[in-house]
């Protein structure tokens, strides 16, 4: 009867799940391993699959150079954008970390922009502001300045755009700011009877015990940054020059405007692996500079 009484109770656990399941199952592992597959044959949605082996794979590496000039932005976009939305994120939740009234307020407008920061309306106003007659321009000349066409200049189209990501920084900034609640308000009266300043505080106690937090956010933004599309392609349309032409970008004109759909696999799995890898890297790099308060405050 036990046992008879278990295999119910499993029974009845797998039928609550099950929508769950049947979701994972047919819209996010199938897709994944019909990726996998195609990614070695040559697919233009008109025809049968033809498989080619791992031709798309050479062809990626060995023949196409836009491949190598769209991965050379992204990581250039990568490497700036993610430490500056790190940074003015958590100075930004610094700065609403206080017990003043009416901060709530503050908090949510600030936050505000993020909720439509990725929006094809705000890369539109973006693009506008940044053109040769926008916003931006018209108040530089106010100071006497001569501005410049930011979006269709190669020396600052990429520029534009990590700005946007920059300022899309609510989400970052709102688990920054549920770090630094968690941080026992007792260690900063400790050293402030030890005599530390709000700088040695902020070094020796906020950094240390807000890492987990940054290492949480860092990862979370180098993924994100690497799927960086929407203001590429309506900001710019990957130009001037291909100077802002993402990864994401060329593998969605591979497969919906070149109908290269193999193709298109093979540069998704790159990126999946180019991810893991950075990932992996920065997972093995933690250990030396993220404390947990489980391991007695030490990076493992």
């Amino acid at each position: 009867m036990k046992r008879k009484d278990n295999r119910i109770t499993h029974l009845a656990g797998y039928v609550f799940i099950s929508p769950w399941l049947l979701g994972f199952l047919l819209l996010t592992l199938w897709p994944i391993a019909q990726s996998f597959y195609l990614s070695f044959t040559e697919y233009s949605l008109l025809e049968a699959p033809q498989w080619t082996g791992m031709d798309n794979y050479v062809n990626i590496f060995t023949n196409d150079s836009t491949f190598t000039t769209s991965l050379k932005v992204t990581f250039m976009f990568v490497l700036f954008s993610v430490p500056l939305k790190l940074f003015f994120s958590l100075m930004v939740a610094l700065a609403l970390n206080k017990s003043l009234r009416g901060m709530n307020i503050y908090r949510t407008a600030i936050y505000f922009p993020s909720l439509i920061g990725g929006s094809i309306a705000v890369a539109a106003l973006w693009r506008n502001m940044f053109s040769l007659d926008g916003y931006v321009n018209q108040v530089l000349g106010w100071f006497g300045i001569q501005g410049v066409a930011w979006i269709s200049n190669p020396d600052t189209s990429l520029a534009t755009l990590i700005l946007l990501n920059t300022w899309q920084f609510g989400s970052t900034m709102v688990i920054f700011l549920a770090g630094l609640k968690q941080i026992p308000q007792e260690l900063y009266e400790s050293a402030s009877v030890d005599g530390a300043g709000k700088t040695r505080k902020f070094f020796s106690i906020t950094l240390p015990m807000l890492s987990p937090v940054m290492f949480f956010n860092l990862v979370l933004g180098i993924i994100g940054s690497f799927q960086t599309f929407t203001s590429a392609y309506i900001i710019t349309k990957g130009g001037p020059i291909n100077s802002t032409y993402m990864y994401a970008m060329f593998l969605y004109e591979k497969a919906f405007k070149h109908y290269q759909m193999g193709y298109a696999s093979a540069l998704a799995w790159i990126l999946l692996v180019i991810v893991a890898l950075l990932t992996i890297i920065n997972f093995a790099a933690s250990r030396y500079w993220v404390f947990y308060e489980s391991d007695g405050g030490k990076a493992k």
